[in-house]
């Protein structure tokens, strides 16, 4: 039969064609058109303060934090807001928020170092996102929209402003992805709302991609082989989770059992080895988190419409015993992702943005060593890509020490932007840390050079008593 659509064919294979070229993917198959996945499908999502056109300024203010132009609104569904000192010095940073769950209701969050930038003179805005779930695409468009819209709103705010002399991105975990994914060259090929950032911060940021759901599942099915349960689907976790939990835990998570031990010491391998804070973070709420993320069926909650976790490539480590590793590599399930899951589309960015370390940007990454849930091996995968790329003078990495997911003191995060800027504006690279040499990783004192316990006023109750319990459980004796 003929084909009645000849140059709606013709149109599609150009622009497959264009975006190979652009994207630098000779390995990845053909671009696709959208089809449709459960995320969307879901219309209910809203935001929490629809009507919103302002917000509150900083408690404990100053004159620099009170006399700000605060205004919210709603853009293409997301939410926003947007603040601009009175003496702004003509940067803006736009802010990306972690991973908000799965409910319907949208809301933006300020960055943590809001103070630091209105006293700098820095204008800010921020996203809701117009979804929740992993949407890392959906986050990666709502923020650069944002950022092409931020004239606009000033001028309907009734204070015009010229367009922003730089642009820089900041986020933490989901929006540390985010903000990666924001300045690499695949991202601005692909994305609808283009914009060009001259600097990143991506802090406890799935720097990774879509690595990280392969780290979840390797988590899930080693602690099943561990407890004698190997061969149980991973979806049908929840017939076995408490017979897991039992074999490897006395009390779940702070005091393993022998085989607990095991345990603890592959997801010590899994998570970027030997280090500082691994076993206070093994032991603290996190490892609960990422037992919270088992028995998915690898579509990411409907983000993806095929498995997207794979563990082929790890060999599991038990440290001493060699026979005890074997056992374990030989028992444990394989996961095999779909090849084609998270393929280049033509319509828009990959369902998730890839992090292939392909920008030319100053990009400075914050990472605790004890996170579990967005473990600090995501870092090394960072580095290994961007070496390989031959772009590794373009990212400094700090490790910080903290036990739990994104747990950075205030001063932490300012002297990383700042560190971020002036390396911009100077083109002078800051200090950072070796992320991938094993005997400097496992220092005892690694990650002393940027940690700050000291904390202040914008920091939240629980970093002041966690960092007050390391300073003195867990110090720095350089």
């Amino acid at each position: 039969m003929r084909n009645p659509y000849p140059f709606r064919l013709l149109a599609l294979a150009s622009a497959s064609a264009l975006l190979l070229t652009a994207c630098g993917g000779d390995d990845d198959p053909l671009p696709v058109a959208e089809e449709t996945r459960a995320q969307d499908s879901r219309t209910a999502f809203a935001p929490a303060e629809p009507t919103a056109t302002t917000f509150a300024a900083m408690a404990n203010g100053t004159a620099e934090t009170d006399g700000t132009s605060r205004w919210a609104g709603v853009l293409n569904g997301a939410a926003y807001r947007v603040e601009v000192p009175a003496n702004w010095n003509g940067k803006l940073v736009m802010y990306a928020h972690g991973y908000a769950g799965t409910g319907n209701a949208l809301g933006v969050s300020n960055p943590s170092i809001r103070r630091h930038l209105l006293m700098n003179g820095y204008a800010w805005a921020a996203s809701s996102y117009s979804k929740n779930y992993y949407d890392v695409r959906v986050g990666v468009e709502d923020t650069n929209a944002l950022a092409l819209e931020f004239t606009k709103i000033a001028t309907a705010n009734s204070r015009p402003l010229t367009a922003p002399t730089k642009l820089y991105i900041i986020g933490h975990s989901m929006g540390g992805h985010i903000a990666g994914a924001a300045v690499e060259d695949e991202t601005f090929a692909t994305a609808r709302n283009k914009v060009r950032y001259n600097g990143a911060v991506p802090m406890c940021g799935v720097m990774g991609d879509t690595e990280l759901f392969d780290y979840l599942g390797a988590a899930q099915i080693t602690a099943q082989a561990l407890a004698g349960k190997a061969q149980t689907p991973i979806a049908e976790w929840a017939t076995i989770k408490d017979q897991v939990t039992a074999a490897l835990f006395t009390t779940f998570p702070s005091v393993p059992t022998a085989t607990g031990l095991k345990y603890r010491s592959v997801m010590q391998n899994l998570t970027g080895g030997p280090r500082p804070m691994f076993d206070i973070g093994f032991a603290g709420a996190y490892t609960g988190v990422v037992w919270g993320t088992f028995g998915g069926d690898g579509t990411v909650n409907g983000i993806f419409n095929k498995p997207a976790v794979d563990t082929n490539r790890f060999v599991y480590k038990i440290d001493g015993d060699t026979a005890g590793s074997d056992a374990l590599n030989a028992a444990a399930l394989k996961l095999t992702a779909a090849p084609d899951f998270n393929r280049l589309r033509t319509d828009g960015l990959r369902w998730v943005p890839k992090v292939n370390g392909e920008f030319k940007v100053p990009v400075v990454t914050l990472h605790t060593l004890g996170d579990m849930y967005v473990p600090f091996s995501m870092q090394q995968i960072y580095r290994t890509r961007t070496q390989a790329k031959g772009n590794g003078n373009w990212l400094v990495q700090r490790a910080i020490r903290g036990v739990a997911h994104c747990d950075f003191t205030v001063q932490e995060q300012a002297e990383a932007f700042d560190a971020m800027v002036t390396w911009e504006t100077t083109g002078t690279p800051p200090a950072g840390d070796d992320v991938m040499t094993a005997a400097t990783v496992a220092a005892p004192t690694y990650g002393c050079n940027f940690t700050r316990n000291t904390t202040g006023i914008d920091d939240s109750a629980a970093i002041v008593d966690a960092r007050g319990k390391l300073s003195v459980g867990a110090p720095c004796t350089q």
